[in-house]
């Protein structure tokens, strides 16, 4: 049975009449067999919570609640997706997009396959980060004269059943316009080899989907989220990124 996680909270309103002085949109909570749903508001009352539109008293309550996982709907924009993931993140709680359901659970045997798939996944990407640790560290050093601000950037990608992670990327830009490392690194695709870690971190593949940025997946039509309950591949990401994000950060120079 589905009911409001903090339902004893006095001074209810109603958030189809009432608006927020922010820019995230509002939500409805939902608590449901451990995991917390937010979902976009609509004619129901929900006790005020100031938590919603403060990141730091977000993350205290979602520290010392029962809280397993946070599933939240994509309708309510990349804004609010991004402060709840990075308030999930600071209280260490998974958040999960919600998305359709992909296919049927696969039989016993599939399961034991992909589990030997991601074995195989985990022992190929050590041994190519271990060979290709010092080309990793000679861009390490290259970037760091280059553009000293970052080393690395990571961003908000979508995973496997719409879990969210940070995918790792050697950073390519300085002061948001695109260094001529960073446009060699985007060209061949190098900037992306630190996503090697999360193969090692489950949370990609070496082969796959594409894996989705947070920013394109809100834009994703019902029927393209099933796309995002596969494992994400490091080769897809790579032919699909590399030649437009390599054209936008060029656009954005000139």
């Amino acid at each position: 049975m589905t009911t409001t996680i903090i339902p004893n909270l006095q001074n209810f309103y109603n958030q189809s009449q009432q608006k927020q002085d922010n820019h995230f949109c509002d939500c409805t909570l939902q608590w449901r067999r451990g995991q917390l749903l937010v979902k976009p508001s609509g004619q129901v009352k929900q006790p005020y919570l100031p938590s919603l539109h403060n990141q730091p008293l977000l993350v205290e309550c979602l520290k010392h609640s029962p809280v397993n996982l946070v599933s939240i709907d994509p309708k309510l924009g990349e804004s609010s997706l991004r402060f709840w993931a990075d308030a999930c993140e600071q209280a260490h709680k998974p958040i999960f997009l919600r998305i359709p359901p992909g296919n049927k659970l696969p039989k016993q045997s599939s399961q034991s396959l992909r589990w030997l798939q991601r074995l195989i996944d985990w022992m190929i990407a050590l041994v190519l980060l271990l060979i290709i640790s010092p080309v990793m560290l000679i861009l390490v050093m290259l970037i760091q004269s280059d553009s000293p601000e970052s080393l690395f950037s990571c961003e908000w990608h979508v995973g496997q059943r719409g879990k969210l992670f940070r995918a790792i990327k050697f950073c390519t830009t300085k002061k948001y316009k695109l260094t001529p490392l960073g446009s060699w690194m985007c060209k061949y695709g190098v900037d992306n080899l630190p996503q090697l870690f999360n193969v090692l971190r489950g949370e990609m593949g070496l082969l796959g989907s594409r894996c989705w940025t947070l920013e394109d997946a809100v834009q994703l039509s019902l029927k393209e989220q099933r796309q995002l309950n596969n494992l994400p591949g490091i080769t897809a990401s790579w032919e699909v990124e590399t030649q437009p994000k390599l054209l936008h950060l060029d656009s954005s120079t000139l």
